[in-house]
């Protein structure tokens, strides 16, 4: 157990040098929309590229890998809902599902998995990111619009999901990574450098900002007050606890029947669904006028426990 704390060590500890930066006025909170711009359009897109075109192409197509992932995303979604959905209503509801369900692969994932487990463990992930993307977040931006908003309210919000999707850079790095995968295309010499700069300075920058964002919509931060819901706590636990069980339950009963996934995919999901939630739910959570301080907490809650949690889940399966 101590050598995994000292691998993921670092990684939170960055994440607390983002969040004391900005609560103490080191970092102003106007750098902070600078810092995810910088991680979502130049080095994270560039890391998910490297990955993605060193990565054999058929973990990009294991369909074992797909239909886990996929099964487990739903039911997390259905899961989450249960928890609170008739207390707070659909939009509350599905964005309480969406930070229940959507990992921090991205920003945090990848590079902690590839540190603990190698190389081998980006590709797994960097599929759980199109999934969750292409799915989850889909699904839950539709179900939100299900508060009386009309007959063509999910519609309409799946339309806004896809735009979402297509305008983001991170599937579309992905694609272009396995693609030049498939082709056996390398970059030209001078433009793998620079790609492979903006590739190594996406881990501590992503990380860095992952703190700064909980630290501006930390209780006493910017983000909008509302009555305590009272199901942050539960749904914190439902993301690092439920998931991972969760998903490590319906793999080995995939593998029972005779599904060919491999032990050491199951173990790179099952890590993935143990990350604390994504950061991006609460800016989609603002934007379709949800309780975003809710899913703030939530988030902030995620990432404090997953230090001991996730370390934990290491301990236990590798």
């Amino acid at each position: 157990m101590l050598g995994v704390l000292l691998v993921t060590f670092p990684f939170f500890a960055l994440v607390l040098c983002g969040y004391a930066a900005v609560r103490h006025a080191l970092l102003p909170q106007a750098a902070i929309p600078g810092l995810n711009a910088f991680v979502l359009y130049f080095a994270l897109p560039c890391m998910l590229y490297r990955f993605g075109s060193t990565t054999p192409i058929a973990q990009f197509v294991d369909p074992a890998l797909i239909g886990t992932y996929f099964i487990c995303a739903a039911l997390m979604v259905a899961i989450a809902l249960g928890v609170s959905v008739r207390r707070v209503g659909w939009n509350d509801g599905a964005f309480g599902a969406l930070v229940a369900a959507f990992p921090n692969t991205g920003y945090m994932g990848v590079p902690l998995l590839v540190a603990l487990l190698g190389a081998a463990a980006a590709g797994p992930a960097i599929v759980t990111i199109v999934i969750d993307l292409l799915f989850t977040a889909s699904v839950c931006i539709a179900l939100s619009r299900l508060d009386g908003a009309g007959t063509h309210g999910a519609a309409r919000a799946a339309r806004d999901a896809l735009r979402g999707v297509l305008a983001n850079p991170l599937p579309w790095a992905i694609i272009l990574g396995a693609a030049a995968s498939a082709a056996g295309f390398t970059l030209w010499g001078p433009i793998g450098a620079t790609v492979g700069l903006l590739a190594d300075a996406a881990s501590p920058v992503a990380l860095f900002t992952i703190g700064a964002v909980l630290a501006r919509v930390a209780p006493d931060g910017a983000a909008p007050r509302r009555r305590r819901s009272r199901d942050e706590i539960p749904l914190a636990l439902v993301k690092l606890v439920v998931h991972p069980a969760l998903v490590y339950g319906v793999g080995r009963a995939a593998i029972a029947l005779g599904v060919p996934l491999a032990h050491f995919v199951l173990i790179v999901l099952t890590l993935v669904a143990a990350l604390p939630s994504a950061s991006n739910a609460m800016v989609l959570a603002e934007w379709f006028g949800a309780d975003s301080g809710r899913i703030a907490r939530i988030i902030l809650a995620t990432t404090v426990l997953a230090f001991l949690t996730f370390s934990g889940a290491v301990a236990l399966l590798t």
